[in-house]
Protein backbone atom coordinates (compact mmCIF):
# COMPACT_ATOMS: atom_id res chain seq x y z
CA UNK A 1 0.00 0.00 0.00
CA UNK A 2 2.66 2.62 1.00
CA UNK A 3 4.31 2.34 -2.26
CA UNK A 4 0.96 2.63 -4.36
CA UNK A 5 -0.01 6.09 -5.57
CA UNK A 6 -3.69 6.80 -4.68
CA UNK A 7 -4.43 8.62 -7.45
CA UNK A 8 -3.12 7.19 -10.41
CA UNK A 9 -5.90 4.23 -9.35
CA UNK A 10 -8.66 7.30 -9.00
CA UNK A 11 -7.56 8.46 -12.81
CA UNK A 12 -9.79 5.48 -14.20
CA UNK A 13 -12.78 7.20 -12.36
CA UNK A 14 -12.04 10.86 -12.10
CA UNK A 15 -9.97 12.39 -15.09
CA UNK A 16 -6.29 14.11 -13.84
CA UNK A 17 -8.01 17.41 -14.61
CA UNK A 18 -10.64 17.19 -12.49
CA UNK A 19 -7.97 16.26 -9.45
CA UNK A 20 -5.97 19.13 -10.33
CA UNK A 21 -8.55 21.46 -10.62
CA UNK A 22 -10.21 20.65 -7.16
CA UNK A 23 -6.45 20.78 -5.74
CA UNK A 24 -6.18 25.01 -7.31
CA UNK A 25 -10.11 25.63 -5.75
CA UNK A 26 -8.97 24.88 -2.46
CA UNK A 27 -5.62 26.95 -2.89
CA UNK A 28 -8.31 29.52 -4.11
CA UNK A 29 -10.20 29.05 -1.02
CA UNK A 30 -7.27 29.07 1.30
CA UNK A 31 -6.21 32.68 -0.58
CA UNK A 32 -9.93 33.59 0.38
CA UNK A 33 -9.94 32.70 3.46
CA UNK A 34 -7.23 34.23 4.61
CA UNK A 35 -8.20 37.72 2.83
CA UNK A 36 -11.56 37.93 4.33
CA UNK A 37 -9.17 36.85 7.88
CA UNK A 38 -7.43 39.99 7.65
CA UNK A 39 -9.79 42.41 6.56
CA UNK A 40 -12.27 40.68 9.40
CA UNK A 41 -9.64 41.16 12.50
CA UNK A 42 -7.22 44.10 11.10
CA UNK A 43 -4.18 41.56 12.04
CA UNK A 44 -1.82 43.12 8.90
CA UNK A 45 -3.03 46.12 9.60
CA UNK A 46 -2.36 45.75 13.72
CA UNK A 47 1.43 44.64 12.93
CA UNK A 48 1.75 47.28 10.56
CA UNK A 49 0.89 50.59 13.19
CA UNK A 50 2.78 48.46 15.66
CA UNK A 51 6.07 48.07 13.89
CA UNK A 52 5.66 51.61 13.16
CA UNK A 53 5.14 52.63 17.15
CA UNK A 54 7.62 50.74 17.71
CA UNK A 55 10.25 52.93 15.99
CA UNK A 56 9.25 56.25 17.54
CA UNK A 57 10.12 54.03 21.22
CA UNK A 58 13.15 52.62 19.77
CA UNK A 59 16.10 53.06 22.45
CA UNK A 60 18.97 51.87 19.98
CA UNK A 61 19.50 51.67 16.35
CA UNK A 62 19.83 47.92 14.95
CA UNK A 63 21.33 47.40 11.95
CA UNK A 64 20.87 45.92 8.35
CA UNK A 65 22.91 42.92 9.32
CA UNK A 66 21.75 42.58 13.08
CA UNK A 67 17.95 42.31 12.10
CA UNK A 68 18.95 39.75 9.05
CA UNK A 69 20.47 37.64 12.05
CA UNK A 70 17.38 37.84 14.30
CA UNK A 71 15.46 36.64 11.95
CA UNK A 72 17.22 33.80 10.75
CA UNK A 73 17.26 33.06 14.05
CA UNK A 74 13.61 33.53 14.26
CA UNK A 75 12.69 31.71 11.69
CA UNK A 76 14.82 28.55 12.55
CA UNK A 77 14.53 28.63 16.34
CA UNK A 78 10.64 29.69 16.38
CA UNK A 79 9.05 28.28 13.15
CA UNK A 80 11.13 25.61 11.65
CA UNK A 81 11.76 24.39 15.24
CA UNK A 82 8.94 25.68 17.41
CA UNK A 83 11.03 26.91 20.09
CA UNK A 84 8.42 29.02 21.20
CA UNK A 85 7.05 25.66 22.94
CA UNK A 86 8.52 25.11 26.10
CA UNK A 87 7.71 21.26 26.75
CA UNK A 88 9.00 19.06 24.88
CA UNK A 89 5.47 16.96 24.71
CA UNK A 90 3.69 19.61 23.36
CA UNK A 91 7.01 20.80 20.89
CA UNK A 92 7.44 17.55 19.43
CA UNK A 93 3.82 16.82 18.81
CA UNK A 94 3.74 20.22 16.79
CA UNK A 95 6.43 19.28 14.88
CA UNK A 96 5.70 15.84 13.87
CA UNK A 97 2.07 17.52 12.84
CA UNK A 98 3.57 20.82 10.87
CA UNK A 99 6.24 18.60 8.71
CA UNK A 100 3.82 15.64 8.16
CA UNK A 101 1.51 18.36 7.13
CA UNK A 102 3.65 19.92 5.03
CA UNK A 103 5.21 16.65 3.31
CA UNK A 104 1.19 15.18 2.88
CA UNK A 105 0.42 18.61 0.86
CA UNK A 106 3.77 18.45 -1.17
CA UNK A 107 3.59 15.14 -1.94
CA UNK A 108 -0.22 15.40 -2.68
CA UNK A 109 0.70 18.10 -5.40
CA UNK A 110 2.80 16.58 -6.96
CA UNK A 111 1.27 13.06 -7.46
CA UNK A 112 -1.52 14.67 -8.98
CA UNK A 113 0.03 17.08 -11.37
CA UNK A 114 2.70 14.46 -12.47
CA UNK A 115 1.75 11.18 -11.64
CA UNK A 116 -2.57 11.11 -11.88
CA UNK A 117 -2.96 9.29 -15.47
CA UNK A 118 -3.65 5.64 -15.90
CA UNK A 119 -0.46 5.49 -17.74
CA UNK A 120 1.42 7.22 -14.99
CA UNK A 121 4.80 5.87 -13.24
CA UNK A 122 5.51 7.12 -9.85
CA UNK A 123 8.85 6.98 -8.50
CA UNK A 124 8.37 4.86 -5.35
CA UNK A 125 9.67 8.10 -2.93
CA UNK A 126 6.21 10.20 -3.57
CA UNK A 127 3.49 7.94 -2.15
CA UNK A 128 6.06 6.64 0.66
CA UNK A 129 6.65 10.08 1.75
CA UNK A 130 2.85 11.39 1.48
CA UNK A 131 1.94 8.21 3.62
CA UNK A 132 4.45 9.12 6.15
CA UNK A 133 3.63 12.68 6.03
CA UNK A 134 -0.18 11.26 6.12
CA UNK A 135 1.07 9.25 9.66
CA UNK A 136 2.99 12.20 11.57
CA UNK A 137 -0.16 14.42 11.19
CA UNK A 138 -2.41 11.70 12.53
CA UNK A 139 0.26 10.91 15.34
CA UNK A 140 0.45 14.93 16.61
CA UNK A 141 -2.92 15.85 15.86
CA UNK A 142 -4.13 13.08 17.68
CA UNK A 143 -1.35 13.24 20.52
CA UNK A 144 -2.35 16.98 20.53
CA UNK A 145 -6.00 16.73 21.07
CA UNK A 146 -6.28 13.77 23.69
CA UNK A 147 -3.59 14.50 25.72
CA UNK A 148 -1.80 18.32 25.08
CA UNK A 149 -5.00 20.42 24.91
CA UNK A 150 -4.82 23.23 27.11
CA UNK A 151 -8.97 24.00 27.99
CA UNK A 152 -8.96 19.93 29.23
CA UNK A 153 -6.33 19.70 30.84
CA UNK A 154 -6.68 23.44 32.89
CA UNK A 155 -10.31 24.22 32.72
CA UNK A 156 -11.43 20.66 33.00
CA UNK A 157 -13.63 20.39 30.02
CA UNK A 158 -14.79 17.50 27.90
CA UNK A 159 -12.18 16.42 25.28
CA UNK A 160 -14.91 15.93 23.00
CA UNK A 161 -15.58 19.62 23.46
CA UNK A 162 -15.75 21.92 19.83
CA UNK A 163 -15.54 25.10 19.18
CA UNK A 164 -14.64 26.51 15.91
CA UNK A 165 -11.19 27.53 16.27
CA UNK A 166 -11.17 23.69 16.52
CA UNK A 167 -12.00 23.15 13.12
CA UNK A 168 -8.27 23.29 11.45
CA UNK A 169 -7.26 20.22 13.63
CA UNK A 170 -9.78 18.64 13.75
CA UNK A 171 -10.23 18.68 9.52
CA UNK A 172 -6.67 18.11 9.32
CA UNK A 173 -6.48 15.16 11.15
CA UNK A 174 -9.37 14.06 9.60
CA UNK A 175 -7.79 14.64 5.79
CA UNK A 176 -4.74 12.53 6.88
CA UNK A 177 -7.17 9.54 8.65
CA UNK A 178 -9.45 9.56 5.72
CA UNK A 179 -6.56 9.53 3.19
CA UNK A 180 -4.90 6.92 4.76
CA UNK A 181 -7.78 4.41 4.94
CA UNK A 182 -9.15 5.33 1.39
CA UNK A 183 -5.37 4.74 0.23
CA UNK A 184 -5.54 1.07 2.29
CA UNK A 185 -9.31 -0.04 1.25
CA UNK A 186 -8.23 1.06 -2.94
CA UNK A 187 -5.04 -1.17 -2.45
CA UNK A 188 -6.51 -3.98 -1.32
CA UNK A 189 -9.89 -3.88 -3.47
CA UNK A 190 -12.18 -2.74 -1.00
CA UNK A 191 -14.59 -1.07 -3.30
CA UNK A 192 -17.08 0.38 -1.37
CA UNK A 193 -14.79 0.88 1.34
CA UNK A 194 -12.60 2.77 -0.52
CA UNK A 195 -15.35 4.99 -2.46
CA UNK A 196 -16.57 5.81 1.54
CA UNK A 197 -13.51 7.22 2.89
CA UNK A 198 -12.83 8.60 -0.31
CA UNK A 199 -15.57 10.60 -0.25
CA UNK A 200 -14.76 11.57 3.29
CA UNK A 201 -11.43 12.21 2.01
CA UNK A 202 -12.59 15.06 0.00
CA UNK A 203 -15.49 16.23 2.36
CA UNK A 204 -12.65 16.81 5.18
CA UNK A 205 -10.62 18.71 2.52
CA UNK A 206 -13.42 21.04 2.19
CA UNK A 207 -13.90 21.74 5.43
CA UNK A 208 -10.11 22.19 6.05
CA UNK A 209 -9.92 24.65 3.32
CA UNK A 210 -13.07 26.38 3.08
CA UNK A 211 -13.18 26.61 6.88
CA UNK A 212 -9.93 29.28 6.96
CA UNK A 213 -12.07 32.13 7.71
CA UNK A 214 -13.34 30.49 11.38
CA UNK A 215 -10.38 28.07 11.99
CA UNK A 216 -7.06 29.22 13.23
CA UNK A 217 -5.84 28.58 9.31
CA UNK A 218 -4.90 31.66 8.94
CA UNK A 219 -2.65 31.91 12.33
CA UNK A 220 0.22 29.95 10.37
CA UNK A 221 0.37 32.70 8.35
CA UNK A 222 0.44 35.79 11.01
CA UNK A 223 2.84 33.90 13.81
CA UNK A 224 6.12 33.75 12.18
CA UNK A 225 5.44 37.85 11.54
CA UNK A 226 4.41 38.21 15.04
CA UNK A 227 7.71 36.20 16.36
CA UNK A 228 10.33 38.25 14.09
CA UNK A 229 8.63 42.19 15.68
CA UNK A 230 8.86 40.74 18.99
CA UNK A 231 12.45 39.98 18.67
CA UNK A 232 13.54 42.57 16.92
CA UNK A 233 11.06 45.07 19.52
CA UNK A 234 13.71 43.22 22.00
CA UNK A 235 16.68 43.92 19.96
CA UNK A 236 15.72 48.06 19.65
CA UNK A 237 14.47 48.45 22.64
CA UNK A 238 10.79 49.21 21.84
CA UNK A 239 9.95 45.99 23.72
CA UNK A 240 6.29 47.12 22.79
CA UNK A 241 5.98 49.54 25.69
CA UNK A 242 6.44 46.85 27.82
CA UNK A 243 9.21 47.14 30.85
CA UNK A 244 12.59 45.42 30.76
CA UNK A 245 12.94 41.85 32.71
CA UNK A 246 13.25 42.76 36.60
CA UNK A 247 17.10 41.53 37.55
CA UNK A 248 15.95 39.94 41.03
CA UNK A 249 15.73 36.07 41.61
CA UNK A 250 12.35 34.20 40.35
CA UNK A 251 10.31 33.44 43.47
CA UNK A 252 6.57 30.80 43.07
CA UNK A 253 6.52 30.07 45.94
CA UNK A 254 5.97 26.76 47.95
CA UNK A 255 3.17 25.57 46.10
CA UNK A 256 5.17 25.49 43.10
CA UNK A 257 6.26 21.75 44.91
CA UNK A 258 2.88 20.74 45.38
CA UNK A 259 1.61 19.56 41.77
CA UNK A 260 2.76 19.68 38.22
CA UNK A 261 1.81 22.22 35.85
CA UNK A 262 -0.70 21.99 33.92
CA UNK A 263 -0.41 24.95 31.62
CA UNK A 264 1.25 26.34 28.88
Amino acid sequence: MITINPFVELSAYIPSITMQSFLILMVILTVGGTILDMMHKKNVKFFFENSKKAKLSATKSVTTGEKASIIAKTVVHDILTSGEFCGVKRRSAHLLGMYGTIIFWVTSAIMIFSYSTPSSITPSIYPVLWHVGAIMTCIGGYWFWFILRVDVRVEGNKWFRIVFADLFVLSLVATSTFGLAWSYFQSSGATGLSVLFFTLFVISNVALFGGVYWSKFAHMFYKPGAAIQKHLAEADGSRDDLPEPADVPEKYGLGIKRSEPQNY
